[in-house]
């Protein structure tokens, strides 16, 4: 347990990352994250932000550097649209099982439910969206499995999705990845990054839970005043 919390707590450091496998290594973070269920917790918007600062801190001129950042946002959306197909794939092979299974520490069906509710609130473009959402853009694809999308439209918005989703963040690390302050302040910005992308998810958490209540509260009969 202490190797894996060491490992998460790397993850947050460039040089880490480069002694340590460099773009393989975040292929495989952004692949688990978005293609197996027990990926849910891989930091998977600071790592291509991140990216991005590794990508600027290559030397090399503006042209290698722009096709080597090309070239890692090809590589990252293929990751990323590959695990959701894994994913996809899942949920259309396995949906009743993991459906009806009980909690465990690694698996939670509120999490596949919230993925649910997203996906039928938001159609085909929950796809794209929930590449934005940190947990959910892990069950989306499993829940469009279970729903048996159609495997086109499926295949349209995931790779829309990868694209706009790699492509923004590792694009926004490259650009400020030269920034002194950036630099020396990378954990805040990370942690600020993690805030953003977990800010709507704990928003409507939030709001379902005053929803559940308002009810309650209204069935709560005043005291009869006493003449």
């Amino acid at each position: 347990m202490v190797d894996f919390l060491a490992f998460l707590s790397n993850l947050s450091d460039p040089e880490w990352i480069v002694a340590n496998g460099g773009l393989y290594l975040l292929l495989f973070i952004i692949f688990a994250e978005t293609g197996i269920f027990i990926g849910f917790f891989l930091p998977g918007d600071p790592m291509l932000f991140i990216a991005g600062i590794i990508i600027a801190s290559i030397p090399a001129s503006q042209a290698d550097s722009v096709m080597t950042l090309l070239y890692w946002i090809l590589t990252m959306s293929t990751a990323g649209i590959l695990g959701n197909f894994v994913g996809y794939w899942t949920g259309k092979r396995f949906g009743p099982y993991l459906a009806s299974r009980p909690d465990s520490f690694i698996f939670k069906k509120a999490y596949l439910q919230k993925a649910e509710e997203f996906y039928h609130k938001r159609g085909g473009g929950a796809i794209i969206l929930a590449r934005f959402l940190p947990i959910v853009r892990t069950f989306a694809p499993i829940v469009a499995g279970i729903v048996r999308m159609d495997v086109r439209k499926f295949a349209i918005y995931n790779i829309t999705g990868a694209f706009i989703w790699v492509g923004s963040i590792v694009t926004a690390g490259y650009l400020l990845g030269d920034n002194e302050w950036v630099k020396g302040n990378l954990e805040y910005v990370i942690l600020g990054i993690v805030a953003l992308a977990t800010m709507p998810v704990l928003t409507n958490m939030l709001r379902n839970r005053g929803k559940k209540e308002k009810p309650q509260a209204e069935s709560v009969q005043e005291p009869m005043e006493v003449e």
